[in-house]
């Protein structure tokens, strides 16, 4: 069954990727970023303070998507200390407004542009939705993904932690 088309709350209009700004974040994103991986119910929501830090330290290779009303989506990632070609992919959430328009994957390739040859996250066993968003990257720029276990369970603190798995894609072609 198709997804219905999303619509905004207080317009009633569907989103169109083409009414969005793809930047780099600054601290004043911090508090929506927060709140969107809070209400996204399936990341880790990490500390206010956390994105303050990451929109200061990791800008440059992190990205938001935002509109006139509101943060649409971001990616933070940052660049491997001991891998400069590589970006690791930490979070990246999207309103649920703006889901299925294609907006994650824009983030990305935005992101990696030409900078870097391949790009790491992880991702446990249950989160689908994360593994064809990895999935469908790797397939549109025509790039092997790899996946290896990283941490397993046991490696938590806290009991019934899903073990992550390495996703590593790449080498990444030059866009076009």
């Amino acid at each position: 069954m198709p997804r219905p088309t999303p619509r905004h709350p207080a317009t009633g209009d569907s989103p169109s990727p083409s009414g969005v700004t793809l930047r780099q974040p600054i601290a004043g994103d911090a508090a929506a970023m927060w709140r969107l991986v809070r209400d996204t119910a399936n990341l880790d929501t990490n500390s206010p303070h956390f994105y303050l830090m990451w929109c200061r330290d990791f800008a440059a290779s992190s990205i938001v998507a935002s509109s006139e009303e509101d943060l649409c989506g971001f990616t933070a990632g940052f660049t491997r200390p001991d891998s400069p070609d590589t970006l690791f992919v930490w979070q990246t959430a999207v309103s649920p407004l703006w889901q299925g328009v294609g907006l994650a994957g824009r983030m990305l390739d935005r992101l990696v542009a030409d900078t870097y040859r391949f790009v790491e996250c992880t991702i446990t066993p249950d989160n689908q939705a994360s593994d064809r968003y990895m999935h469908a990257f790797a397939r549109n720029r025509q790039a092997a993904l790899q996946q290896r276990p990283l941490f397993p369970s046991e490696d938590f603190p806290e009991p019934g932690h899903d073990p992550e798995i390495l996703y590593r894609i790449g080498p990444l072609p030059p866009l076009a």
